[in-house]
């Protein structure tokens, strides 16, 4: 059992499609009216099919009222990290605190070079992911004296200004599967946010990846259960008998969201569809269901 106890809250992963360009922005608005908490988007600077993803979720921010945004996740290499803290301050205090960062150290690295962004190895990335929360974070803490300064390899900031300061405290997660990224999560990260797709063995593998974030987590002196675990999802809704993960009735998803709260610890489930049907059935018939489910099993 990986229950960390925390809240059950649900989410959309939304494509940035750039044709046509409301598109995105109907599901986010779609996403608010079917009760979800977040709505998100994929970030590929590269991919010209794509409109910008921070330009967007800016938009989409004005075009919502209550629901939370984030990337999912924002290509680092190519959004230099002291001005994502800015923009991401600034835009948190304009919608009164519904901004969260999802941060990935970077994938297609040909798209990024192509873009002008810097290639790095795997290990080098990480590297990268540490300076960056350092810099983000360091320019949100106004309540520290003097300018921030950060010599880093990848990131240097030189004497910068802190602030603004958020309007809440943004968390940070970070889109990780190997070791070395599992444990810079568990040793800095707010919350943990990889793909159910790409796990290699599907939900079991959470468990050991649980436990490598756990005992980095530990060993920085910081509770386990201080890094949320979410998980972008995919499926499809049937009207039959369950027919497999995902693959089933709202019901069939609920309890099978339910177990992965309770068996690996998810607290934050994001799907991935472009379908308002999907979104409306994930945020009204599956999200009550399996909080109901988990409070029960808790209680218990």
């Amino acid at each position: 059992m990986s229950d960390y106890g925390h809240e059950l809250w649900f989410g959309s992963f939304i494509t940035p499609t750039a044709h046509p360009p409301q598109a995105p922005v109907e599901l986010a608005q779609t996403s608010e009216r079917a009760g979800l908490d977040l709505v998100s988007f994929q970030d590929h600077p590269y991919q010209s099919a794509f409109q910008d993803t921070w330009t967007l979720m800016s938009y989409v921010a004005a075009r919502t009222e209550r629901i939370r945004i984030s990337g999912n996740v924002l290509s680092l290499p190519l959004r230099p990290p002291a001005v994502l803290a800015r923009a991401a301050a600034s835009l948190d205090r304009l919608t009164g605190g519904r901004v969260e960062l999802g941060i990935g150290a970077g994938a297609f690295w040909d798209g990024i070079v192509a873009m002008g962004g810097r290639r790095l190895e795997p290990a080098q990335a990480v590297r990268a992911v540490e300076e960056a929360v350092d810099v983000i974070r360091g320019l949100w803490a106004t309540d520290e004296t003097g300018p921030l300064r950060v010599t880093g390899e990848f990131y240097t900031v030189n004497g910068a200004k802190r602030g603004p300061a958020p309007a809440h405290r943004i968390p940070i997660r970070i889109g990780a599967y190997k070791p070395r990224m599992l444990r810079l999560t568990g040793r800095i990260a707010d919350g943990w946010l990889p793909s159910l797709g790409f796990l290699p063995e599907g939900p079991a593998s959470l468990r050991a990846m649980n436990e490598q974030i756990d005992e980095a987590a530990s060993a920085a002196g910081r509770e386990p259960a201080a890094v949320s675990r979410l998980l972008n999802l995919s499926g499809r809704f049937t009207s039959g008998a369950d027919g497999g993960l995902l693959q089933g009735t709202p019901g069939d998803w609920a309890e099978q969201i339910a177990d992965l709260a309770l068996q690996y610890g998810v607290s934050g489930f994001i799907l991935a569809s472009d379908e308002p049907a999907d979104l409306n059935l994930f945020g009204q018939e599956v999200a009550p269901r399996a909080r109901e489910l988990v409070q029960s099993e808790r209680v218990t």
